[in-house]
């Protein structure tokens, strides 16, 4: 059974939506319903992406010292 759903839109969408449909030979309803079916099966099977799997091609990308940790001034103040 289907469910109703309002849908809006910007003008030009609506008129890139009928251009399609028509030119598909489906309704208005069927090409939205497709083409959400198709992104959220998309959005599905993406991996989940977290902010340390962006950047970890960046560690050790720049110079700079090989461990923070050695430089007595990084660590003043440490653990108070």
């Amino acid at each position: 059974m289907m469910r109703p759903i309002s849908l809006k839109m910007p003008r030009h969408l609506a008129r890139e939506v009928s251009e399609a449909a028509r030119r598909r030979g489906v309704s208005r309803s069927a090409l939205i319903r497709e083409a959400l079916e198709i992104f959220l099966r998309r959005e599905r099977a993406a991996p989940t992406v977290s902010a340390l799997s962006r950047a970890v091609d960046l560690a050790g990308a720049f110079p700079g010292p090989d461990d923070l940790s050695v430089n007595p001034d990084y660590m003043r103040g440490f653990g108070r």
